[in-house]
């Protein structure tokens, strides 16, 4: 979906029907809603408000609230790099500069393709396994930027159109 295409809006239905009649209902309402879109659109931010008649600014007040909701489209799979004070001392700065080399996106951005989201965080309680990474919300400790890097290739390349199959030296032969 580009930014500029319209959201399934029907995708919010069924967290309508979950939800309906049921006193302090935004949050879970908002946790459903991302989890549907991957993101709060616009569009379905209005909707929330509109369905439980609430000012958009109220609604759009609790999204920019809390840290677990997010207003951006991010990628199809997301890294949170650590670099809290253990995980900066053991190479957090190298691993972000490979994801900034490899995939063209700094902290905070994603992939112009929207596969791939980087984040960094400033600790993830792993200190003993720095540096410490999330990978679609698998941890991953002692990470280097060789295996970095293939963790990703593995998961946001794999979603790349596969290339024309080459044909094997004895079949050609028979074309």
């Amino acid at each position: 979906m580009a930014d500029n295409d319209k959201i399934d809006i029907s995708l919010m239905n069924p967290i309508f029907e979950q939800y309906h009649g049921q006193a302090g209902n935004l949050i879970p309402i908002l946790q459903k809603t991302q989890e549907a879109y991957g993101w709060l659109p616009g569009e379905a931010l209005q909707l929330i408000a509109d369905r439980l008649n609430m000012a958009s600014g109220k609604v759009y007040g609790v999204a920019t609230f809390y840290s677990q909701f997010y207003l951006e489209r991010r990628g199809r799979h997301i890294v949170q790099l650590c670099d809290g004070t253990a995980c900066h001392v053991k190479g957090a700065p190298a691993l972000i500069g490979a994801v900034e080399d490899e995939y063209g996106i700094g902290p905070g951005e994603t992939t112009e393709d929207y596969e791939l989201t980087m984040e960094v965080v400033y600790c993830l309680g792993s200190c003993a396994l720095a540096p410490a990474i999330v990978l679609d919300g698998q941890v991953m400790g002692r990470m280097r930027e060789e295996r970095l890097l293939r963790e990703l290739r593995k998961r946001v390349d794999r979603s790349e159109e596969p290339a024309e199959a080459e044909v094997p030296a004895e079949m050609e032969s028979q074309q």
